[in-house]
């Protein structure tokens, strides 16, 4: 017993100096809020502890945050290991080769953990460019307590909700609608229609260029018309005038006057937080309208983390990665803080130990099933996306009618995809 008891011992302290010998200092980057930089932290601290790295940690919040990234990829300045927003892949690694190819670490992080569609959302040119946090896509959230007090069940098509909008004037009063959608919210929903309706996306991501004829977009924004007359959704004047607040500050929302919306799945917590005592949110995953071809699921990985191609120090940054999204001190520490993780193992470890809540996996499964082309990474371009909702505010207030806003949105797209 003495004589393996020494045999431990020694290789416990040949460990013990490998890990010294190549101890490396690192730097990692990301954005968010005060609970993911505080998780965050702590999974750098447990995972350098393992792995005998020190980790220095830069944070910031959201906004800023890619013009920091910019400047420090340009300069040849970044962090080690990034938290990088997916619609960002294209900006800064047009060929593939702006971030470290983590293929060439399969030896260190265990792949296998994400689907052969998770990394090829992230892989660009044959490289892997990162690892997804988590998937995050568009579906519906329903106040089922505000559904009953209308005496209607949660709907399971579009066409429900159509239908639902003057009850809910009748049963429940003129301040009471099914759904919400202005800016973002009512863009996505718009694309989701028309998704369904042609079984295309809207831009191709192979080839980068935009599918939608006018008339098919035209469509699509008369449905979203058609919504508001039928007392579905608040228009955008009335949302501005009482104060245009993001839905989780929105007392309507709160107060359960505001029946439904079409959320990101990771913001289950945000939104469901600020509901009143006694109501219930339920997650009913995609509403088809008739004749839809697909689910019309807009589903993207919420962030990606990479490494560095300018880092001589690839090799930790690839030990310290496969710590935070695949063991078990990395897991517990970094817990939900960017959703429900895509790694499998993580995922089922934050399930087991209450880390995650069943519907926010329920949630995800949802997103995860439903059917649709796959997007491209420039419908959030940001000259894309404001050429999108800078003409739907036209059109809510106005100003254009539906085949004017049309014709401008896919000018200012192409035109924005010119130079891609």
């Amino acid at each position: 017993m003495g004589c393996i008891r020494t045999i431990i011992a020694a290789a416990l302290a040949t460990t013990a100096i490998g890990n010294i010998a190549n101890a490396e200092e690192l730097r990692m980057s990301w954005w968010g809020g005060d609970s993911r930089h505080k998780a965050t932290q702590e999974a750098l601290k447990v995972c350098g502890e393992k792995l005998g790295h020190t980790i220095n940690p830069e944070f910031t919040g959201w906004d800023g945050h890619f013009q920091k990234v910019a400047t420090q990829l340009a300069g040849g300045t970044e962090a080690d290991i990034m938290q990088i927003n997916w619609p960002w892949l294209p900006i800064f690694s047009k060929e593939g080769t702006g971030f470290a190819d983590l293929n060439d670490f399969a030896d260190t992080i265990d792949l296998s953990q994400w689907s052969a569609d998770e990394l090829a959302s992230s892989t660009r040119d044959g490289h892997l460019n990162g690892l997804p946090a988590s998937v995050s896509g568009r579906l519906f959230f329903f106040n089922k307590t505000t559904w009953d007090k209308a005496g209607l069940p949660l709907p399971t098509t579009m066409e429900d909700v159509m239908a639902a909008g003057p009850i809910f004037a009748e049963k429940l009063g003129d301040n009471y609608y099914p759904l919400e959608g202005t800016g973002l919210d009512a863009s996505l929903m718009i694309q989701m229609i028309v998704t369904q309706q042609t079984g295309k996306s809207f831009i191709n991501p192979e080839t980068n260029e935009v599918q939608w004829t006018a008339d098919e977009l035209k469509a699509g924004i008369d449905m979203y018309q058609a919504m508001l007359d039928n007392h579905v959704l608040k228009s955008w004047p009335d949302m501005a005038a009482a104060g245009n607040v993001p839905l989780f500050e929105n007392a309507d929302w709160s107060n359960g006057m505001i029946g439904g919306s079409y959320q990101w799945d990771t913001t289950y917590s945000k939104i469901n937080d600020p509901l009143a005592d006694g109501q219930e949110l339920v997650a009913v995953g995609l509403l088809r309208v008739d004749g839809a071809q697909n689910d019309g699921v807009y589903r993207k990985p919420s962030m990606v983390f990479s490494i560095s191609a300018h880092s001589d120090k690839q090799q930790a940054a690839a030990e310290v990665l496969n710590c935070l999204l695949n063991e078990p001190e990395g897991i517990a520490a970094m817990g939900s803080e960017r959703g429900v993780p895509s790694s499998d193992v993580a995922a089922a470890q934050l399930l087991a130990d209450g880390g995650i809540e069943q519907i926010q996996v329920d949630a995800q499964d949802m997103v995860m099933a439903a059917e649709a082309p796959a997007i491209s990474a420039f419908n959030e371009d940001p000259d894309v996306r404001a050429g999108i909702e800078d003409t739907l505010e036209l059109y809510a207030y106005g100003e254009i009618d539906s085949t004017e806003t049309a014709d401008e949105i896919l000018m200012l797209v192409n035109e924005a995809m010119e130079d891609k």
